[in-house]
């Protein structure tokens, strides 16, 4: 499951939006949800606008994994940071991933546990 993680984060890291855009084709079930604080989206298009509004809002920022990867079954749990490269996280997150029997994206339900300020 740790791929999975490695995956995850590329998706929200990539800044080229085409780029972007296969990684979440090849990751993300066609009609994947996501659900945090302040996003509920559903597709490959609007996950895709949701990354890079988050891209646009913490220009700079990049996410890293902030913990172990918890996994069983089709599901992991992981924390993550959002900052500056190389710098300690301003964000604080974690996320419930469910994947498909082809191991793509299904649902992630995104928590955040410290925002900037």
């Amino acid at each position: 499951m740790s791929e999975l993680f490695e995956n995850y984060l590329a998706c929200w890291n990539e800044t080229d939006p085409t780029a972007r855009r296969a990684l979440i084709e090849r990751h993300w079930s066609e009609d994947a949800t996501y659900v945090d604080p302040l996003a509920d989206v559903r597709g490959h298009e609007a996950l895709d606008a949701t990354i890079g509004a988050v891209q646009a809002q913490f220009p700079g920022f990049v996410f890293t994994p902030a913990g172990p990867v918890d996994a069983h079954h089709r599901q992991a749990r992981f924390t993550w940071g959002l900052g500056p490269a190389g710098a300690e996280p301003l964000i604080v997150g974690f996320d419930v991933v469910v994947t498909g029997t082809d191991g793509r994206i299904e649902t992630v339900l995104g928590f955040l546990d410290r925002g900037p300020g």
